[in-house]
């Protein structure tokens, strides 16, 4: 049924009981999906907002529509909102629904039903396509990882009622029909463990189509399944040739039927302008090889070659894409332009960001101009690109007439503040507006925000905020400009809480700890990196990506399908260490530490790694225990918790003296933080432990001295053992290590490094030296939970019901977080005025809050709406 026709038919059968507060909006299916097209979950959930002025939900209707009535739940006596199962029958491919619901409020009133929200589904198995996979049929260098040209052309007989598009690749494509490129979409179809699951995309390209003839044209791009991963200059780690998978399926208003296939019918060439297109590398574009028209009817394509087709699509999973695609979603101008040496002009964007540039600049014909990329300049205003490695990071454009020229780049990104631009014609200075930053990103939607009275604080939340926007391209990186950008686990379980604050990740997530299940190794460890291309793993606080980022999603979203769906995944972790384990403690461990330690020996710091493997170990117990519990299994519950008690028991008589101080182990604050934060101190020793901590702060100036692993949790451990005073001393530190420090020195990112550059010494000598990594802005958990004091309940995840808990402190006089929960917008901020503290907080409908006041007042449980408060100090 057509998609107008459908919505007409429900808002025609509506009935409306309008009351004050009105009607349910903000309709949502699975993770956060507004009218999707393409949809991937045959059995999905819905969410919805209440409007402002409505307290509670007492219960809810809802009514799916297709050919008729699908589904109705009925009147449900129930305040859930989010996430609520459908309870019909599996959908089917291609199958068009729209569904509404009603509610009722705490004073049982029903304001009738909100306005229809369409899905549509894609193709749902690999029994859905008829296509077959294409690739030319003809040789190419693949060292210079080359971009094929795909087309074909056919007929449209009649009025058009539909047409929905379903492509992939092995690979990466960009899709033109008739002339105009298919979508706003870049770097599709993304990057998953491809040998297990490869994304699908839909398109309604109904008004792109004509009657007569059509052309279809394909670029198709190596990307990460052919193209060059990590830095041991390996290439086609998945597979050595892309390939193409299209499906285009016209519906006519008279009820017949038409598909175009990926077929032996395709012609296909090399011989394209996009002379190579590496991630890694950049591309390299030739105007003079531009073929006018080639995705436009008529075309001569009688030089093309064939392809090869092959109808076997193979053990992996096409599935409709989870989660946003990547889109630009910013655009940055230069703030200056130098030429530090003739003829190479170098644009500053003001902001270390990832993406591609966009050039307008004077070109000669047949003359190349280069553009490189850095995130640093030299003390001689030319660029730094130490730090990419190996890593070209170089886009060369050759001009096919004399003027002025437009380009940017398909299949490659880069990560840069600077762009160097030469190549120009002897005695040519480019203007300013020549260059444009456009920054690049999965497209999650932005949902929180931190502001204070502190421009350096406001500055450090800009740079958590760059560092996750420019790494959260399809999957979590540790990086993205230097031969790696892959997906580091550890960096990401360790700045999850704070990125859930910033975007709604739970999508994102989710497909990622999908390839991670597939990509997890036979004896139950995890991967250093997903999708796995290194085939290592077993790192202590890298493999437990696999419980604590499933555990921190739920308790920020509410959402248990992602507990349900890694729970088997956890299980294996923790059967990995329970093998590695002697009498509950881990005697031998690898791994990398507390990565990049401040003043350690090494880069993996001066924590054991067997301490933390056992630390680990028991928090994983611990995190599996809760989820079996929450997902009605408690025989698990009972054993997991029973044997998160042993390990935690045998750590405690293991490493720690009766003084409460770390025995068989360096003392070290991240193993304090650790045994202190995963409840692994006996009770008793716990203020003697805390107190042992503060000594080693003390002892280094009042510095930190931790990596990836403890930094984390280092200030919500000083504000549980009561001394917040020493927590915000951290955060507001100057010197080295520091957050400012960095900042200091020119960060408007956050860096792999505390010392990645000095001003005094200049650049580190290591050669793992990236200016945007976002594993230390995991801080940024601190600072809104705490500092502006909105913080999620465990009890009630995703924020059902949340916590008031300002921490005034340092210099601030003032400080505010808000957030736009699943259930509307939670919003916390204070203000110091003479004498008094000025309080504001949100509660969105349908949820509650507790307020736990900074003057110790007692607690105060507040419901939905806008709550004003003065506190004396």
């Amino acid at each position: 049924m057509n998609r107008t026709v459908l919505l007409t038919l429900i808002t025609a059968a509506s009935t409306s009981l309008a009351v004050a507060g009105g009607r349910a909006h903000s309709l949502t299916v699975g993770d956060g999906f507004e009218t999707p097209i393409g949809f991937h979950d045959a059995t999905p959930t819905f969410s919805w907002k209440l409007p402002p002025g409505v307290a509670k939900q007492t219960a809810y209707r809802i009514e799916v529509r297709g050919e008729g009535v699908q589904w109705d739940s009925g009147w449900v006596e129930s305040d859930q909102s989010v996430f609520v199962p459908y309870g019909g029958e599996p959908l089917g491919a291609r199958q068009q629904l729209a569904w509404r619901v009603d509610y009722r409020d705490e004073k049982g009133r029903a304001p009738g039903w909100s306005k229809p929200s369409p899905v549509e589904l894609g193709l749902l198995s690999a029994s859905d396509w008829k296509a077959k996979w294409i690739r030319p049929d003809q040789a190419s260098d693949l060292r210079n990882e080359p971009v094929a040209y795909l087309r074909r052309e056919f007929p449209v007989t009649a009025k058009v009622e539909k047409a929905r598009l379903y492509v992939t690749a092995r690979g990466l494509f960009e899709v033109h029909l008739n002339g105009a490129k298919v979508g706003s979409d870049a770097f599709t179809p993304g990057w998953t463990s491809y040998s297990n699951r490869i994304d699908t995309l839909t398109y309604d390209v109904t008004q792109q189509l004509a009657k007569g003839g059509n052309a279809i044209g394909v670029m198709l791009g190596t990307g990460w399944y052919a193209g060059r991963l990590g830095w041991m200059h390996e290439k086609g780690l998945f597979g050595r040739h892309p390939e193409l998978l299209m499906q285009l399926e016209i519906v006519y208003r008279d009820g017949t039927r038409q598909t175009v296939l990926s077929d032996e019918q395709w012609r296909a060439t090399f011989d394209g302008p996009i002379r190579g297109s590496s991630i890694y590398d950049g591309e390299t574009y030739d105007a003079r090889r531009e073929m006018p028209g080639w995705d436009r009817v008529g075309f001569d394509d009688s030089a093309w070659g064939k392809v090869r087709a092959n109808p076997e699509l193979g053990a992996a999973r096409l599935t409709p894409k989870p989660f946003p695609t990547v889109k630009v979603t910013e655009e940055l101008r230069p703030v200056a332009v130098t030429e530090p040496s003739p003829g190479r002009f170098v644009f500053d964007l003001g902001q270390n960001m990832v993406g591609w540039v966009g050039l307008s600049l004077p070109g000669v014909k047949d003359q190349t101009v280069q553009i490189r990329f850095a995130e640093m300049l030299n003390p001689d205003g030319t660029i730094y690109t130490t730090n990419y490695r190996s890593a070209k990071s170089t886009d060369r454009y050759t001009a096919a007439k004399t003027g002025t020229f437009h380009w940017q780049p398909t299949f490659t990104f880069h990560g840069f503040r600077y762009v160097e631009v030469s190549g120009l014609a002897e005695g040519t200075k480019p203007k300013k507006s020549a260059v444009k930053g456009l920054a690049l990103r999965s497209g999650i939607p932005k949902i929180g925000k931190f502001e204070s009275s502190h421009q350096k604080l406001n500055r450090l939340q800009s740079n958590i905020s760059w560092g996750q926007r420019g790494n959260f391209l399809e999957v979590p990186t540790d990086c993205p400009q230097r031969d790696e950008r892959l997906g580091w686990t550890g960096d990401a379980q360790a700045f999850c809480s704070t990125a859930m604050f910033n975007h709604d990740c739970l999508a994102f997530f989710k497909s990622w700890l999908g390839s991670m299940r597939d990509d997890q190794l036979p004896a139950g460890q995890i991967p250093h990196v997903i999708p796995d291309v290194l085939h290592q793993g077993g790192s202590p606080g890298w493999m437990d990506a696999a419980t604590i980022i499933p555990w921190e999603v739920y308790q920020r979203t509410g959402d248990q399908e992602v507990l349900a769906d890694n729970y088997s995944m956890m299980e294996k972790l923790v059967g990995y260490y329970r093998s590695r384990a002697k009498n509950d403690l881990i005697p031998k461990m690898g791994g990398f530490g507390d990565w990049l330690q401040p003043h350690a020996k090494g880069t993996s710091g001066d924590t054991p790694r067997e301490l933390l493997g056992t630390a680990f170990y028991a928090q994983a117990s611990r995190i599996l225990a809760g989820t079996a519990g929450l997902l009605g299994k408690p025989d698990d519950a009972k054993k997991y918790q029973a044997e998160a008690e042993a390990v935690s028991a045998a750590f405690g008589k293991h490493y720690f003296g009766a003084d409460g101080r770390l025995q068989n182990a360096p003392e070290t604050q991240t193993a304090y933080i650790l045994a202190l934060h995963f409840k692994l101190v006996p009770p008793d020793l716990v203020t003697q432990a805390e107190a042992n901590l503060l000594r080693l702060i003390d002892e280094a100036g009042g510095h930190l001295r931790t990596g990836f692993l403890g930094t984390p949790y280092l200030a919500q451990v000083l504000d549980k053992a009561g001394r917040p005073e020493v927590a915000y001393s951290l955060l507001f530190k100057e010197t080295y290590p520091s957050w400012f420090y960095s900042i200091n020195q020119g960060a408007t990112t956050m860096w792999e490094r505390w010392d990645s550059y000095t001003k005094e010494k200049g650049f580190h000598p290591e050669g793992m030296n990236s200016f945007n990594h976002y594993a230390y802005g995991a801080i940024g958990q601190w600072m809104y939970e705490r500092v502006a004091g909105l913080a999620p309940d465990p009890a009630h995840p995703g924020y059902k019901h949340f916590f008031v808990r300002p921490m005034m402190g340092g210099p601030l006089t003032s400080a505010r977080a808000e957030l736009e929960t699943a259930y509307g917008k939670a919003s916390c901020g204070w203000k110091l005025a003479g004498k008094t503290v000025q309080l504001e907080v949100e509660v969105p409908p349908n949820t509650t809050a507790t307020i736990e006041f900074p003057n110790g007042r007692k607690p105060e449980p507040v419901g939905a709406g806008k709550h004003r408060f003065r506190l004396k100090r």
